[in-house]
């Protein structure tokens, strides 16, 4: 049932005429007829009748005229509400991986809480080939994920893709070994013989150390795998291997990170939603809040 058929059918009832609808309208006689005919042939009942030169409604077009004022009204009432100037209303799905929530969306969702009250934030923590197909299958409103430069991720033409911030990474080895400046591909090939651990859950940590190390020369042996990076520092001071692991975040001790440069290896965070939907003004709102928190850091 289109609005514009039922807005007709309203002014019908108060102007009493299909000209004088056609006026107030600015459409033609012939076109009123035409869509309330049609709104009838909808509604399987006639919704008007002649009365001499002229029509009236007949009962079932009197109450379907009472309901479309209020359907006409909560119509309008939609558009405010989701319309780009709207004050941000309603609950908003993120799926992202951990430290995106912990270190990103954590902090904006308190600020909601005393700046924007009426917007709620349900978090779902997720890789990012899940976050992707949840917000596919349309049960996420938001995915936070990240790829490498190293390992670039699709492009999906459905998608729109917020660029958040970027992290470099370098490689987690046991504390006793030494912290020799060199380039990237110097430093894998000092572990060419070790065992590798990847993530358990992404396949984009695996990507980057088969590029690089393909590069040094060898093929890796990525035998552990972890989605934890506590658990990753864990298993490189229990001499399992070596693995990458993000510059400036504090390692334990019994293991050091070495920088890893030329070429660098950089994490790329987003913010994605399905196109058309950045408009709604609870997406826009947090989606802005995450840009800022990335640009000044959490």
């Amino acid at each position: 049932m289109e609005t514009r058929r039922l807005e007709l059918l309203t002014e019908l009832s108060r102007l009493g005429s299909m000209r004088a609808v056609a006026e107030a309208l600015g459409t033609t006689t012939s076109t009123v007829s035409q869509q309330i005919a049609v709104l009838s042939r909808e509604m399987g009942t006639p919704l008007i009748e002649p009365a001499g030169r002229r029509v009236r409604l007949t009962p079932a077009g009197r109450r379907l005229a009472e309901h479309a004022v209020t359907i006409l009204a909560a119509v309008e009432a939609a558009q405010l509400d989701l319309g780009p100037e709207a004050e941000p209303s309603g609950t908003l799905r993120v799926a992202g991986f951990a430290t995106a929530m912990r270190a990103y969306l954590l902090p904006v969702i308190t600020g909601l809480a005393a700046t924007h009250p009426q917007v709620r934030v349900l978090v779902r923590e997720h890789e990012p080939a899940e976050a992707l197909q949840l917000l596919a299958t349309d049960n996420v409103d938001l995915a936070l994920i990240y790829d490498y430069n190293l390992a670039p991720a699709a492009a999906d033409p459905a998608m729109h893709s917020t660029p958040l911030w970027t992290t470099r990474w370098g490689l987690a080895v046991p504390a006793s070994e030494s912290a020799a400046d060199e380039t990237t591909l110097r430093v894998f090939a000092r572990f060419q013989t070790r065992e590798w651990i990847g993530n358990s859950r992404n396949t984009a940590d695996e990507d980057v150390i088969r590029t690089l190390a393909s590069m040094a020369g060898f093929t890796p042996r990525i035998t552990h795998e972890a989605d934890s990076l506590d658990l990753v520092q864990d298993m490189i001071i229990a001499g399992l291997g070596v693995g990458l692991f993000p510059l400036g975040q504090e390692i334990r001790s019994g293991a050091r990170v070495l920088p890893l440069a030329a070429p660098d290896v950089e994490l790329r965070a987003y913010a994605v939603t399905r196109r058309g939907r950045l408009n709604w003004p609870p997406l826009a709102l947090v989606t802005s809040l995450l840009q800022r928190a990335s640009r000044h850091g959490a």
